[in-house]
């Protein structure tokens, strides 16, 4: 039978290779077993060669640079050896801690293996970034407040200076055709033209890093990437290879759970915090020292989707972000964060509050170092060219100014090799500041000369030093010329080791804070998204392995997520911090400006288009965008007064994309409410309205949105089952009424819908 049946006979061949293995998994020949056996529970320590094929998989043919058959084996190709070697065979002992003087001390640049595997990794993709690929940017102006005077030197941060900027936002893991709303960390790259030189925040939307140091990096990104056999899932942590490597690697956690919660799906990156995840050291100029944790604190406040929305707009606008972001500079919404600063003394072992500063995995709470604001940023212009400014743009931990130098941290250490590094592929050559978007506003007399993409015409002889031929140009700048001058830092003197220090160990304390730190609908939406991404991995052994890990957080999270899995909860392994809940981290109980928030305003031809035009001019007053929808495209008109355009129609619009939805009367049914023509309206027909009309309120509804409406708009509320006097849902006598739901919006969402359970 299975011969005549494909489908079956893969199926068949699947399940063979499944029980070929020590512990099947429960659904034997369901297609997407990451790998040809199932793994055990505890990482494997035992040595074994590599794992043969999947019995669905092969290779390409066996033959030369000519094309000439070889008749070699296709494991011949593949990698081979039980133990890890470098990329000449050595083995290797440890590909977890860089060559550091002292487990605390700086990371030596003899250490070839972090060389090679860092190198090998800056150059996986071309012509993509290997991370960051999807990413969107603007042009702008950063004011600074003069406040940070007291602890930098740096030009752009003394008052009232203005300097230009470039700020790229990005996802981590997606291609660059990827879909903007996936469950993903974002980047939050500054790079400020001062007149100093370029200075580039090369920061993320979360304050956490998965991992303390740079070696790993290659590891939790070939961890989150799609796996190498198929190239899925696309965008998204959701499948057992990351769940596999951020389960056996703890110091994961406190990046995890924060990408778990609303912060991993932001509603706008006008609404995102950013930070510069590392600890920087500030130089005054006295030369007195400070150390640093910057921190981008938007002016809308910090917002998210809710998990439903961020999967609609995956396939209805895959480009949400960015187009939101365009759309509200056109608008003349510019958005705009303060850049604030945590500052700490700079003491010989670099911690504040038994905090070590050189973990990237840890935070500062806000309650022990309170975030002082330094300067405003405003984006205020969209790129005239993608490619030549969005794609091309180079950003660099490295690019500092007088007055912000590096510390130890390893993971910054890596970034600073790494950032320079992956730009001779991706860019073609050591050129790429030379590139439009790249060049700084500041005088260079670098002596670089040649090299690929040379767009400069040097003149003179003698691109050396010391010269007399040229005159001795360039001359060397003093500190009162404004040069850069390392802090000279007492090094810690120790052995050679690749080792991490013993503040390193802690994985569970802040994580712990940050779930104890979140409202309690906020946790509904955590243990969702565990739910989500471990019942998207296919072998058990990974799951029971994070639920492990939860139980070192929370026993109630473990337990939902357990649940949810139809799996037993396990009991913690490490005692539970008793943690002080930090209220900055959540993102529920203030109230926010509403600037380019986007209104749907539903109307029909016969309705009372008067009222349209009060509404849109309410909407416009208080800074938003108001989208009118309607039946159908063009304009809607009657006797008294400007025709009404129309920018959504009811096969258009959906929910996902308005803040808030206002419905001007009852509309009738479009002439396309068919379920041939469009199958959102294939429903069964409502008395009172359009099917689509009644979907785009019931999603609405469930997704927290605030709701007005008037002229027997109570009868569309009825029909999509919302009883009178439910939370956010507005009746009045006409567009005049709109005041109340400006007051829902500044919460941003009607989070008395969402109650958690008891």
């Amino acid at each position: 039978m299975s011969e005549k049946n494909p489908v079956k006979a893969v199926a068949d061949k699947i399940a063979g290779v499944m029980h070929a293995g020590p512990a099947a998994g429960p659904e034997e020949g369901v297609p997407g077993k990451p790998a040809p056996v199932s793994p055990q529970l505890a990482e494997p320590v035992d040595p074994v060669e590599p794992l043969p094929p999947k019995a669905d998989q092969s290779g390409p043919e066996t033959v030369g640079p000519t094309g000439q058959p070889t008749g070699a084996e296709q494991a011949r190709m593949a990698q081979s050896g039980a133990y890890l070697t470098t990329a000449q065979g050595t083995r290797l002992h440890d590909t977890d801690h860089s060559l550091k003087a002292g487990p605390r001390g700086p990371v030596l640049l003899q250490d070839h293996h972090l060389r090679e595997k860092i190198m090998h990794f800056d150059h996986e993709r071309i012509p993509e970034r290997v991370v960051h690929a999807r990413g969107s940017a603007a042009h702008g102006v950063f004011q600074s407040y003069g406040t940070a005077q007291a602890v930098s030197k740096a030009a752009f941060l003394a008052r009232d200076v203005e300097t230009p900027v470039f700020v790229r936002f990005s996802t981590v893991l997606g291609s660059r055709g990827s879909a903007d709303t996936v469950r993903d960390t974002r980047g939050f790259a500054t790079k400020f033209y001062t007149e100093e030189g370029v200075f580039d925040l090369v920061g993320n939307n979360i304050p956490v890093f998965f991992i303390q140091d740079a070696i790993k990096f290659p590891d939790v990104i070939h961890a989150g990437k799609p796996h190498p056999d198929r190239e899925i899932p696309q965008a998204q942590s959701a499948h057992d290879t990351f769940w596999d490597f951020v389960s056996l690697h703890t110091e994961a956690t406190h990046h995890t759970l924060w990408n778990m919660s609303d912060r991993g799906i932001p509603r706008s990156y006008r609404m995102m915090e950013g930070f510069g995840v590392h600890t920087f050291r500030l130089v005054n100029a006295q030369g007195t020292t400070t150390l640093v944790k910057f921190h981008w604190k938007p002016k809308l406040g910090v917002h998210s989707l809710v998990w439903e929305e961020a999967q609609i707009l995956a396939g209805v606008d895959p480009d949400f972000h960015r187009r939101d972001l365009f759309d509200a500079i056109e608008s003349g919404a510019f958005p705009q964060w303060e850049l604030g600063i945590q500052t700490f003394p700079d003491t010989a072992d670099q911690m504040f509050e038994g905090i070590d500063l050189l973990d990237s995995t840890k935070i500062v709470p806000e309650e022990l170092a309170p975030v002082q604001p330094v300067g405003l940023l405003t984006l205020n212009a969209n790129p005239s060219n993608f490619f030549a400014e969005v794609e091309q743009v180079a950003f660099h931990t490295g690019h500092l100014v007088p007055g912000i130098d590096a510390t130890d941290d390893p993971l910054l250490a890596g970034r600073n090799f790494s950032y320079l590094d992956t730009q001779l592929t991706r860019l073609g050559g050591p050129n790429f500041p030379q590139l439009p978007i790249n060049r700084t506003h500041a005088p260079v007399n670098d002596m670089q000369r040649d090299g690929f993409h040379q767009t400069a015409v040097h003149r003179g002889v003698a691109p050396y030093k010391p010269n007399s031929l040229d005159g001795g140009c360039p001359f060397f700048a003093g500190a009162e010329t404004g040069a850069f001058i390392e802090v000279p830092v007492e090094v810690p003197a120790g052995r050679k080791v690749r080792e991490a220090p013993a503040s390193y160990g802690d994985h569970f304390s802040q994580p712990r804070m940050f779930w104890l730190s979140m409202t309690p609908v906020e946790r509904e939406h955590i243990i969702a998204a565990y739910t989500f991404e471990l019942a998207k991995c296919y072998e058990q052994a990974v799951k029971e392995r994070t639920l492990a890990v939860l139980a070192n957080i929370d026993p109630e999270l473990c337990a939902q997520v357990a649940v949810g899995l139809g799996l037993p909860a396990p009991a913690a392994t490490e005692p539970l911090v008793d943690a002080r809940p930090s209220p900055a981290l959540s993102q529920i109980g203030r109230t926010w400006p509403l600037d380019g928030r986007v209104i749907g305003i539903v109307t029909g031809q016969a309705l009372d288009l008067a009222g349209v035009r009060e509404a849109r001019e309410a909407v416009l007053d208080a800074g938003m965008v108001p989208l009118v929808v309607a039946p159908a495209g063009g304009v809607l008109g009657d006797a008294g007064g400007e025709p009404v355009t129309v920018q959504r129609t009811f096969a258009t619009a959906r929910s996902v994309e308005f803040d808030a939805l206002v419905f001007a009367g009852v509309p009738g049914a479009g002439a396309d409410a068919y379920g041939a023509r469009d199958a959102k309206a294939g429903a069964p027909r409502a008395p009172v309205s359009d099917p689509r009309v009644l979907a785009l309120l019931t999603e609405a509804y469930q997704h927290g949105k605030a709701l007005a409406g008037w002229g027997g708009a109570e009868a569309l509320f009825d029909a999509a089952g919302i009883p009178a006097g439910e939370p956010g849902v507005v009746v009045t006598d006409g567009a005049q009424g709109l005041a109340p739901l400006l007051e829902l919006l500044a919460a941003h969402r009607v989070w008395e819908r969402f109650p958690a359970a008891a």
